[in-house]
């Protein structure tokens, strides 16, 4: 077992308990700047790529784990707290009957638009005003996965620190840039993008498998009711289609930019 060094607390009324849990509702994620990741491995992934939990939150069993030291040393150089829970307060703090055994608190950490530049990656994702924090999640995820530079996020977009799109990424919430823009800002810095940008149109002719994209490239995509509107079509090089071959006319969101991502990085 590895000794350390955290205070317990048992009552679901402690302050901190409340804190973590509050961090479920957006607007206290966006006053304190901070978000929540279950999991060990998670909080593992996040260290290993320099972000350090403000709050490590574990029960009693996870002491046991050989890398919940590294999770400990981790937090405490950041002078973090490391508090032991009740399975119960965990499963508060998560929202869910059968909770991670770690849960941990870190800061949010969004990038400049200006800081996304043509020699950051072969491909860097947009999206325009996604809706659903799973789609989210998944996306930065592939994003990671195919070494996207980035994930923009532009106009009024779900947040990528919620609970459910942070579970989404396992743990690419940590290892992708993430970006906020407004349609203003993104059209002005689309103006001086030296790659290619592509989009997707059910009414486009070109599909997706012929279209040229000339690297790096910004993957463009539209939400999952609409689509890309006029305004955000018009800023890409070319419009492509997936085909559809079976009955279904389209394609969930997160499997639709999957698709464009690995076409544009291949």
């Amino acid at each position: 077992m590895v000794q350390m060094s955290s205070r317990v607390i048992t009552s679901l009324s402690n302050d901190t308990v409340k804190a973590v849990r509050a961090l479920h509702m957006r607007k206290e994620r966006d006053e304190t700047g901070l978000f929540v990741a279950e999991g060990l491995k998670n909080v593992i992934e996040g260290i290993d790529t320099g972000h350090a939990p403000t709050i490590l939150m574990h029960g009693p069993d996870a002491t046991d784990h050989p890398m919940m030291r590294k999770a400990v040393d981790a937090t405490i150089a950041a002078r973090g707290q490391v508090i032991e829970v009740t399975q119960d307060i965990l499963a508060k703090v998560s929202r869910r009957e059968n909770p991670q055994a770690v849960v941990g608190v870190f800061p949010q950490a969004f990038v400049a638009l200006g800081d996304v530049a043509a020699g950051v990656a072969h491909c860097v994702v947009a999206l325009h005003r996604v809706r659903d924090p799973g789609n989210l999640g998944t996306i930065i995820r592939t994003a990671d996965s195919a070494g996207c530079g980035a994930v923009i996020l532009v106009g009024e977009c779900c947040d990528p620190y919620s609970v459910e799109a942070v579970r989404a990424t396992m743990g690419s919430i940590f290892a992708v840039p993430l970006v906020q823009a407004t349609e203003d800002a993104f059209a002005a810095w689309r103006g001086g993008w030296t790659g290619s940008v592509i989009g997707t149109l059910l009414s486009a002719e070109v599909t997706h498998s012929d279209a040229t994209y000339a690297k790096p490239t910004v993957v463009l995509m539209g939400n999952e009711q609409q689509g890309l509107t006029p305004d955000m079509a018009a800023l890409c090089d070319v419009n492509v289609k997936i085909p559809m071959r079976g009955r279904a006319d389209s394609l969930n969101l997160s499997v639709a930019t999957g698709i464009m991502i690995y076409a544009a990085t291949a």
